[in-house]
């Protein structure tokens, strides 16, 4: 610990629940159930933002059941607690607006952030990014990776089928997927693509006899040799990029190989890495050429004004119909809480004990080692 560090929380700590300012769509706020969890923790107060949970139909009386130590307030007073906890990071006016030594849990995304990550440590903010929580054999204990697979699958398939003339018909070929991909999104979306993404939707097409899924896993290892990459994506009808690259200034897909897909293929953007001209090398998508999508805006057709407006030096040139979109579990979003708070709640308990700093990798807790893991001043040692 260095002699500068943040002393332990003089009393019960204030919890702050900001909602999160980003598209109309963002609408994922925790549930009661979650500031219940808090007060069991141990918080002092939970203050939250005017508004919270009404996005997803909960009303201040669910909030002020949940706990006698809730209350309202506006989104400054909220960024102002010991403990700040929401799904993705606040913007950078309202980084600046934290005190000094307080303590910010979000999907902080280190690796694939690093501006951001080198400003929220020159703030003298603390920080535990949720991403970054792991177990002692390197798993994440924070994610919905199954609903980023299924939920963008489904929606793939259900551009396929506006596209397909013949998409419920049995006279049509099986439908051709290719996964790049094999972790841990990747599996949950080749299980989906077999079944379009929609269990029901299956059943029907299979009860009518028609032709169902094919899908094909490319290692990553394998996406480098650029023949066998072309002659698949020629016979591809959805490609999905599901990678996690270790060199995100590399694309996967360079922008002329979309050229090989056919005119009606789709492209799902499953990684949904950002592209990055703040850093150089530049950060570019795995798919190069897609555009970034969000929960406003995740479909692009060829002829959308987002192609166009990307940044002059990324090539859009080939394009196919794509999806992509930062937060594909927010898609439905009381699920999405329901399961990332009942993921963070023990993260939150050791965070209420004090400085993350001080928490211990080798302690024999072992949430403490999963949280440990994720702390801002020793990721960036």
């Amino acid at each position: 610990m260095s002699p500068d560090s943040p002393a332990p929380f003089a009393a019960a700590p204030v919890l702050g629940l900001p909602r999160m300012h980003m598209e109309a769509g963002e609408r994922r706020d925790f549930l009661p159930e979650f500031v219940a969890a808090a007060d069991r923790a141990g918080a002092g107060e939970i203050v939250l933002e005017h508004g919270y949970g009404q996005g997803m139909g909960f009303g201040s009386d669910a909030y002020l059941s949940a706990s006698p130590k809730v209350r309202f307030a506006d989104y400054e007073e909220v960024l102002s607690s010991d403990i700040v906890t929401v799904i993705r990071c606040p913007d950078e006016d309202a980084l600046r607006a934290m005190r000094a030594g307080s303590l910010l849990m979000a999907m902080l995304h280190y690796r694939t952030r690093p501006l951001r990550t080198r400003l929220i440590a020159d703030l003298g903010l603390q920080a535990i990014s949720f991403d970054a929580v792991v177990d002692d054999l390197g798993r994440r204990q924070v994610e919905y990776l199954e609903a980023v697979g299924w939920n963008g699958v489904r929606l793939a398939f259900v551009e396929i089928a506006r596209q397909h003339p013949h998409f419920a018909h049995p006279s049509r070929r099986p439908l051709r997927v290719t996964c790049l991909g094999a972790g841990a999104v990747g599996s949950h979306a080749v299980r989906a693509a077999t079944r379009y993404g929609d269990p029901e939707l299956r059943e029907e097409l299979a009860a009518s006899d028609v032709p169902g899924v094919e899908v094909t896993v490319v290692d990553f290892d394998l996406t480098r040799h650029e023949d066998y990459m072309l002659e698949r994506l020629e016979v591809t009808d959805l490609l999905i990029d599901a990678t996690q690259r270790i060199d995100p200034t590399r694309p996967i897909v360079p922008n002329p190989w979309i050229a090989a897909l056919p005119p009606d293929a789709v492209i799902l953007d499953l990684a949904v890495d950002p592209y990055d001209f703040t850093v150089d090398p530049p950060r570019t998508k795995g798919v190069e050429g897609v555009p970034h999508g969000n929960l406003d805006h995740s479909v692009f057709p060829v002829d959308d004004p987002a192609w166009d407006e990307l940044d002059h030096r990324i090539d859009t040139r080939q394009r196919r119909l794509s999806l992509s979109c930062y937060a594909w579990p927010g898609v439905e979003p009381v699920d999405c809480m329901r399961v990332y708070g009942r993921q963070i709640e023990p993260v939150l308990a050791v965070a209420m004990r004090g400085p993350v700093d001080r928490l211990d990798d080798n302690s024999p807790d072992r949430q403490e080692r999963a949280v440990a893991h994720a702390d801002l001043r020793r990721w960036l040692t």
